[in-house]
């Protein structure tokens, strides 16, 4: 269980901990449009340079697109490729919306994600369409993306770019991740961490 007892911040991972995502989709998606080996591209453990960089917000979507285009003979429309990188997107229960407005009256709320600007866009619109309302303005104090801050998990000074704009004591701060090398990172500025590896993560608040 996570002892929320001597902290007074909170900082969620969204993909896995508040958004249920599937990577595999992603390949599952391109296959459809007859990209038989994307799976070699991109997965959880490791992608390309260029989907770092996309990630990092140091590429644009157009260039993102042209280099998807690139690595296959398949003629991808630009609407094609968006479907497939938002195939990772499941969907976020409504239990989770109740837990972070249960949180939020309690302690400082904060979202960090490692994302990029096609899927942010996506999520953005699903939530306003699904709950009526964009949910990361209204539950989180700040979210921070990774195309936005130009600087991905676990790299340590992304933490501390995040703790010290907020003014928050690394102490009493918890990170909830599903990726153990994303703790680590967090652990090297002095935040407490928990991995959060499978369930539902209302069932433990």
């Amino acid at each position: 269980m996570i002892d929320l007892q001597s902290i007074n911040a909170i900082i969620f991972d969204l993909g896995n901990v508040i958004y249920d995502i599937r990577y595999e989709n992603i390949s599952d998606q391109f296959r459809k449009f007859g990209v038989v080996d994307f799976d070699k591209l991109y997965s959880q453990a490791g992608q390309t340079e260029e989907i770092d960089l996309f990630e990092e917000g140091k590429i644009s979507p157009a260039r993102f697109r042209n280099y998807i285009r690139s690595l296959t003979d398949v003629p991808l429309t630009d609407e094609q490729i968006d479907q497939g990188w938002n195939a990772i997107m499941i969907d976020i229960p409504e239990c989770r919306i109740e837990m972070l407005k249960r949180l939020q009256q309690q302690y400082r709320v904060f979202l960090f994600s490692n994302t990029n600007q096609i899927n942010c866009e996506y999520f953005t619109q699903y939530v306003i369409d699904k709950f009526g309302y964009n949910i990361f303005n209204h539950h989180f104090e700040k979210a921070y993306y990774s195309h936005t801050l130009q600087i991905k998990k676990p790299k340590p000074e992304a933490f501390q770019r995040i703790i010290e704009e907020n003014h928050l004591d690394p102490a009493k701060t918890l990170f909830i991740d599903d990726i153990e090398r994303h703790l680590k990172g967090a652990q090297s500025v002095g935040l407490r961490t928990y991995h959060h590896a499978s369930g539902n993560i209302c069932d433990l608040f």
